[in-house]
């Protein structure tokens, strides 16, 4: 009967930690809110610092790789200040099919050029490097959006 007990206790206090919800840390924030504060010259320099630490670049690497980041980052910042523009005024409409084709050709018009120029200015075993980088990004990415539009259940069923 003792032993019984016992077990039930252990039991039911082992549900209940199983049940207990995890808390998320009060001050921390999402990090593209995080990174959407910065400034177009803050934002390329941390992205700047992060490239010289990963593909070892030097002085001269350095300007050229920042001088295109920070041109990259005050696009971002402009693009997002007129999507912001836009549904602050509730003109936040769906893009026609030509308008999302011309947005994604020129998407893919920087890619290219971005690419380009990194393969001008770093060395062969630096661009691989980075190269690789890129890819593992875009297949997080992926990755990323299939999970959020998943919900507990859905996916292939085991037969």
């Amino acid at each position: 009967m003792k032993r019984l007990i016992i077990i039930a206790l252990a039991l039911i206090s082992v549900q209940g930690f199983a049940q207990q919800d995890r808390k998320e840390r009060p001050n921390r924030e999402n990090k593209s809110q995080r990174m959407s504060d910065l400034t177009p010259e803050e934002a390329a320099n941390l992205q700047t610092k992060k490239m010289v630490l990963h593909l070892d670049l030097n002085d001269k690497q350095q300007k050229e790789i920042y001088a295109m980041n920070l041109e990259n980052a005050t696009k971002r910042k402009e693009m997002m200040a007129a999507f912001k523009a836009k549904k602050e005024d509730g003109k936040n409409e769906r893009p026609s099919k030509e308008q999302r084709l011309a947005m994604e050709n020129a998407k893919l018009d920087h890619q290219i050029a971005t690419k380009a120029k990194m393969k001008t200015i770093l060395d062969k075993e630096q661009y691989e490097k980075w190269n690789q980088a890129q890819g593992k990004m875009k297949e997080r990415a992926v990755g990323m959006k299939k999970e959020d539009g998943k919900k507990r259940g859905d996916g292939p069923q085991k037969k």
